[in-house]
């Protein structure tokens, strides 16, 4: 059996302070990375933090592309999940870094959905 999707987690060091503060411009790149890896874009939204930060997330249908950034730190995580065969999320991690001026990224990936060796546990939430 192969995996559902692939989910990369994604650390963004040494960006540009007014690239990660700019709420259009993260929509932008965001977007556009979402186009880069070979997704299709269903909807999105961001929302810009006082005095610093922006968050948000690319719907797309192969799953999601979502950010939180830390403009006076230089640092944005991304989470970047993308099912099916079709999307390649590293090449969305990849635009992003360079988009954000970045100068270095730290990424891993995990395997997602009822992978071999895993036996799926129904587990009491909130009981």
């Amino acid at each position: 059996m192969k995996p559902l999707g692939r989910h990369v987690l994604a650390e963004i060091y040494g960006c540009d302070f007014d690239i990660l503060n700019d709420v259009k411009k993260v929509e932008e790149i965001m977007v556009n990375a979402a186009l880069e890896s070979g997704a299709e874009v269903r909807e999105y939204v961001f929302h810009k933090f006082s005095p610093q930060g922006v968050s948000g997330v690319v719907v797309i249908s192969e799953s999601h592309l979502a950010i939180h950034t830390w403009p006076e730190l230089g640092y944005a995580a991304v989470d970047v999940f993308t099912c099916g065969d079709t999307v390649n999320p590293w090449d969305a991690c990849n635009f992003l870094t360079r988009e954000f001026g970045a100068k270095d990224m730290a990424a891993q990936e995990t395997k997602r959905g009822i992978l071999p060796g895993m036996t799926p546990r129904l587990v009491a939430v909130n009981s």
